[in-house]
This record gives structure tokens, C-alpha cells and sequence, in this order.
């Protein structure tokens, strides 16, 4: 593994991991909203498994989030930043190049499909419109400040300060289906969780339903019995998944 840092479109360094292998083909991972390139634990294993299959990876700090350089985190600014990560692992000759996405980085990875993307696997993934009651997940000083200066502030567990910028919520809301899906032109394959008690997940899971026959040919959606969003407690069997649909469409 090689520690590797890029710069985005706005100049803001990003700070990432690149496992490598003997192949001209790559793999970029895309880590949720707020998150950063650890995952949870969950992109190490999963790294590692596609890099014995032969497969490069490199995973990254989204703009404002672990250790990449500051800035509101946006929709907009995070699909630039994947789109910098694409030229960045085309600087170092991959020419087969594939996303995988949990989360919103699923949803930024819908956005981001290029021609040079061969394919994607989406876990968690936001595939259509989904409202979150923000009054019951950020305190009162929060949503002022949201109101007040258009963003809200929170720490991560290392005490490190972001900023959200509130039109991600918005956007969240107003998710076009139907253009989202139907600019996509490769094979998605969508895991999700079926845990009943969380609810986050099975409005994803609707969503995604809807989003399958929107997508092209061969795309799939798995489920994965018992797991929640994070699908941490499964991700042996996320893994499995993904590298079985890269080894087939790489």
C-alpha cells in the first residue's frame, strides 16, 4: 500500500491509500456521507481481497473529511473530487477503471459515470429522492447555524471540524430517478441490507427497485439477509460480491 496524495479541480489536496497489483486495472473506492477512507473498517478488507484478485485500489479522503484538505462538503465538490481521482489513477496507466460507492458515495458515483467506467457496485446505495428529519438528527446551535450561515458543523471522531453545506439536503430530496439512472451507460450491481428495523435502509431498498429496470443491461440488486445499512457486521459476504462482479466485468 502506498500513500498517496492529489489535488482536486479547486486546488485542495486529497490524501488516499493505493493498494496496488500487476494489472492495468483499477478499482476507486467512494466512502459515505461524513466519513472518510477507513470506512468503518469495512475498505481495508475490501481492498485487500480485490487487490489478490489482481485488481489496483485506491481509496480516498473525500474534500473536508479525514485527512484531505478543507472544505464544505457538497454534492458538487464530491463529485469534482471523484472525478480528480479518476484522472489520478489514469496518471498512473489504469485504463480499465471501475467505483465502488457506500452510502452517498454511491450516489456520487451514479454522477460520476465516464466513459473510462467499465462498472460499479453500489452498497447502501441512494439510487432516488430520500427526506431525513434533520431536526431529529442535528441540536438546535446546529440547525441555527445552518439557517444563519448556510452549513452546519460537526465533529468526527477525532475531533476534526466539518462543514456541511446545506444544499446536500436539499439535493437529497430532489433526486431526478429517472435522469440519474438513465445517464449511467455500464453494469451496476446494487447490494443492500434487509434488516427490517432499519428503516433509512428499506427506503433505499425501495428506491433502488425502482432504479433497476433504469439501469443498463445486467445491472443487478443483491440482498444481503439480516444486515443493516452499514453492513459492517456482512461485509464478508459485500466482499464476495464485489469481487466476483469485477473479476466478471474486468
Amino acid at each position: 500500500m502506498e500513500l498517496v496524495s492529489f489535488r482536486n479541480s479547486r486546488g485542495i489536496h486529497l490524501s488516499g491509500d493505493f493498494f496496488t497489483a500487476d494489472s492495468d486495472a483499477c478499482i476507486i473506492l467512494a466512502h459515505g456521507f461524513t466519513g472518510n477512507r477507513i470506512s468503518k473498517g469495512r475498505f481495508e478488507p475490501l481492498a485487500k481481497s480485490l487487490t489478490m484478485s489482481g485488481l489496483n485500489v485506491l481509496r480516498f479522503d473525500f474534500s473536508g473529511c479525514g485527512e484531505s484538505g478543507d472544505d464544505r462538503i457538497s454534492i458538487e465538490n464530491e463529485i469534482d473530487d471523484l472525478r480528480s481521482a479518476v484522472s489520478f489513477v489514469r496518471s498512473k496507466k489504469m485504463k480499465r477503471i471501475a467505483l465502488y460507492g457506500h452510502s452517498l458515495g454511491s450516489y456520487i458515483c451514479l454522477r460520476c459515470c465516464m466513459p473510462e467506467i467499465k462498472t460499479m457496485v453500489l452498497s447502501g446505495a441512494m439510487t432516488g429522492p430520500m427526506e431525513y428529519d434533520l431536526q431529529a438528527i442535528y441540536s438546535r446551535d446546529q440547525l441555527r447555524e445552518l439557517k444563519e450561515q448556510g452549513y452546519l458543523s460537526m465533529n468526527d471522531e477525532t475531533g476534526r471540524t466539518r462543514r456541511i453545506d446545506g444544499s446536500i439536503f436539499q439535493e437529497f430530496a430532489h433526486i431526478n430517478q429517472q435522469e440519474l439512472c438513465g445517464s449511467v451507460s455500464c453494469p451496476v450491481l446494487i447490494i443492500h441490507g434487509n434488516d427490517p428495523t432499519d428503516r433509512e435502509e428499506q427506503l433505499l431498498v425501495a428506491q433502488s427497485r425502482k432504479a433497476l429496470p433504469l439501469l443498463p443491461h445486467g445491472s443487478k440488486l443483491e440482498m444481503v439477509e439480516g444486515a443493516n445499512h452499514s453492513l459492517v457486521k456482512h461485509f464478508d459476504r459485500v466482499i464476495a460480491l464485489a469481487n466476483d462482479w469485477y473479476t466478471k466485468y474486468l
